[in-house]
């Protein structure tokens, strides 16, 4: 009798054991189900690209015939592309200008939204449209909103006497970098106010009412709690629009296409002129050379990103 109990249990035993074996397997199989997709995704639309181009910046391919040139292409970027090195500062230039007034913006609409004001939702909504409307669509309406007669702008100006004749926006290399730099700000500063709204809304009210009691300012709570409590966050957001800008291509084709006389081509937009020939059907694609000026790029940018990284990782601990 002893002994048929202890073999039912082992039986039953064994019997959980493939219960449990089978469910493992099956939350495995989901789990890998969910994530195939951005797998597929990434091996398809990341890892062959960042392959095909480095394998081609070491050829002269034009799309049809390729021949291995070893350095040559990248020691025509660092040599022979002045217009190249332009647009990187161009890029640079906008980079940097836009986000210098584009995060303040949107951490201190991230702190009025945070308050506890009437139709904070509604707000938080509108402030985010922006980042979801067509480049091409904004590109448009900035252009006529800025267009030398009877654009909105130079009306407006004229009407309240700032000046007397028409502003040629689009015709000077700055003016034309400002209407940029403008509608780049309109377009994302709405995600990240939500970025920032997302770091205050995790900080524990705690923190502001001991320092309350404690006879602290608002000024110096913003100080001592607010941007350090917010400085891993802040640091994944300006790195996220330090590339972001780096990367921008839509916008500059829509509104400028780098004019005027290339004064406003930024480097995304100079590589894709120079892959597809964009702009000059009648010269041959330099789908290799454009090839190594993407990995030059590319090597800038993460220069860029691990500086910036080594730069503020002090400021990710709290003292």
């Amino acid at each position: 009798m002893f002994l048929d109990l202890t073999a039912t249990k082992q039986i039953n035993g064994m019997k959980n054991k493939t219960k449990m074996t089978r469910s493992k397997k099956k939350e495995l199989m989901q789990a890998m189900l969910f994530i195939l997709p951005q797998i597929v995704g990434f091996l398809v639309f990341s890892l062959y690209p960042i392959i095909w181009v480095t394998r081609y910046a070491w050829y002269n391919y034009d799309g049809v015939i390729e021949k291995f040139t070893g350095f040559n292409n990248i020691i025509n970027v660092f040599t022979n592309d002045i217009n190249y090195w332009y647009s990187v500062i161009n890029t640079l230039i906008l980079g940097f200008g836009k986000l210098a007034i584009e995060l303040p913006l949107a951490l201190a609409l991230a702190i009025i939204l945070n308050s506890n004001i009437k139709g904070r939702s509604f707000f938080r909504t509108v402030f985010f449209m922006p980042n979801i409307i067509s480049v091409a669509i904004m590109g448009v309406i900035y252009y006529f909103m800025f267009a030398t007669f009877e654009g909105i702008v130079n009306n407006m100006l004229i009407a309240s006497n700032v000046m007397k004749l028409p502003i040629n926006w689009f015709g000077e290399k700055w003016t034309a970098m400002a209407v940029l730099a403008i509608a780049s700000i309109w377009q994302n500063f709405g995600i990240n106010m939500l970025f920032f709204l997302a770091g205050l809304m995790n900080i524990p009210k705690e923190l502001y009412e001991c320092a309350e009691i404690d006879g602290a300012d608002k000024f110096t709570q913003f100080k001592k709690i607010t941007i350090p409590m917010l400085a891993p966050i802040m640091q994944v957001i300006v790195m996220m629009g330090i590339i972001g800008s780096i990367k921008t291509t839509d916008l500059v084709l829509v509104l400028t296409n780098g004019q005027p006389a290339g004064g406003t081509e930024v480097v995304m937009t100079y590589i894709f002129k120079k892959f597809f020939s964009y702009g000059d059907m009648n010269t041959i694609p330099q789908i290799g050379y454009s090839c190594a000026l993407g990995l030059v790029t590319s090597i800038i940018l993460g220069l860029i990103t691990i500086v910036y990284l080594r730069q503020t990782k002090k400021y990710n601990t709290i003292d």
